[in-house]
């Protein structure tokens, strides 16, 4: 039977440790690309809790209001740093 890959169970495992530059980038990826999820899902609860379409619509422009506000204060602290 060949292997496909990606297919479980792996056969030949990739070292994953913080030892090699390749393992840290692959955490690193990983890391950011939890980080997002959980965020999104958080906000998709928010929005999945909301009684009506317009108080969905609603929300989604306060989270829109909110993150664009605080991408503006981030990037006016890192133009004052830099």
């Amino acid at each position: 039977m060949s292997r496909v890959p990606g297919q479980w169970p792996v056969s030949e495992p990739v070292d994953t440790t913080e030892d090699d530059d390749q393992g840290a980038a692959h955490l690193a990826l990983v890391a950011v690309q939890a980080r997002f999820h959980l965020t999104l899902g958080s906000i998709r609860a928010d929005l999945e809790e909301q009684p009506s379409p317009m108080a969905v619509l609603n929300a989604a422009r306060r989270w829109n209001y909110a993150i664009t506000a605080m991408a503006d204060e981030v990037a006016s602290s890192l133009k004052k740093a830099g």
